[in-house]
């Protein structure tokens, strides 16, 4: 053979936009191990690239430089088949801080193999069993509601619904950056990863579930900080509901209700979280671990929830 199969990367991606936030994501399926150290590179504020079929990752850090000297993403991709002799056998695809999307899929890429470009987004596949995966994960994308990692989901299920990789399963990945270029390079709004599964986008949806209920229990935070105790009671229901398996999150709402003096409502949520908890005396004692090392901005308010409990 001309090639080692750990070159093949058939894929199905997406990159895109959310105009509303700003914040760029690729979200990707194969039938190998791993793709997540693959296929996404992003960086915030400034753009998002996936880079599969005979992947050359090298196209990552090399667009992403084009992309930060404010190139658009059309310009990228010229740029990136230009220099490529193997251009051929490539698939990559480009969205930029302004929501301009481009792609290229070589004429030597393995069949079924196509991507389609659309507003603030683009989508790809190659090695395909059917040739409507890009044409499907498009419509789902489209049509999908949730925040951008939930669109790019829906994106990547219609793909696998529609056939996806001719070989199947094995590792799944999602990524979003923040659409702001002041914060740190490293920031993230979603990175979950599936490196091998023989169901690794449900394993993806699972994760990307309870990410989710993350962000909207920090929105709570952030909200009851700012005086709206009521929203904040609101948004940590809602993230409590979605995702009732991440039982640290009732018993840190609870101190930042009592912290606010509100420990009739901190002892109301934690014991809920506890009935039935083996570890109930644990979470006691660190609340009170909390205390002693100085932690709890409100020591008498979270010792009279020790008391509540």
């Amino acid at each position: 053979m001309k090639f080692h199969h750990s070159e093949l990367c058939a894929t199905f991606s997406i990159v895109a936009r959310d105009p509303q936030t700003g914040q760029m994501g690729v979200a990707v399926q194969t039938h190998q191990m791993s793709v997540g150290g693959i296929v996404p590179w992003l960086l915030p504020g400034v753009g998002a690239v996936a880079t599969q079929s005979m992947a050359n990752v090298s196209f990552g850090p090399i667009a992403l430089k084009l992309l930060r000297e404010g190139y658009p993403a059309e310009k990228v991709i010229v740029a990136l088949v230009a220099m490529d002799k193997d251009e051929h056998r490539r698939q990559v695809a480009v969205v930029d801080k302004e929501g301009r999307a481009a792609a290229h899929t070589g004429s030597g890429c393995i069949a079924y193999a196509t991507h389609q470009t659309g507003e603030g987004y683009s989508v790809q596949a190659n090695m395909m069993t059917h040739d409507t995966v890009a044409q499907a994960m498009a419509l789902a994308y489209e049509h999908a509601s949730g925040d951008l990692a939930q669109r790019m989901m829906s994106a990547l299920e219609a793909a696998q619904a529609e056939g996806g990789d001719i070989r199947g399963m094995q590792s799944a990945a999602l990524r979003v950056v923040p659409g702001d270029a002041t914060g740190p390079e490293w920031a993230w709004v979603y990175d979950v990863r599936v490196d091998e599964s023989d169901t690794p986008l449900d394993d993806l949806a699972r994760l990307v579930r309870l990410r989710h209920a993350s962000l909207v229990d920090h929105e709570g935070n952030r909200v009851l900080n700012a005086g709206q105790k009521d929203e904040a009671l609101r948004l940590w229901g809602e993230a409590r509901a979605e995702a009732p398996e991440l039982e640290e999150m009732p018993f840190w709402q609870a101190l930042e209700l009592a912290d606010h003096g509100d420990v009739a409502n901190a002892a109301s949520i934690l014991q809920a979280a506890m009935v039935n908890d083996p570890r109930r005396d644990y979470w006691i004692d660190l609340i009170q671990r909390l205390i002693d090392c100085g932690l709890i901005e409100n020591p008498t308010a979270a010792a009279e929830l020790i008391a509540a409990l």
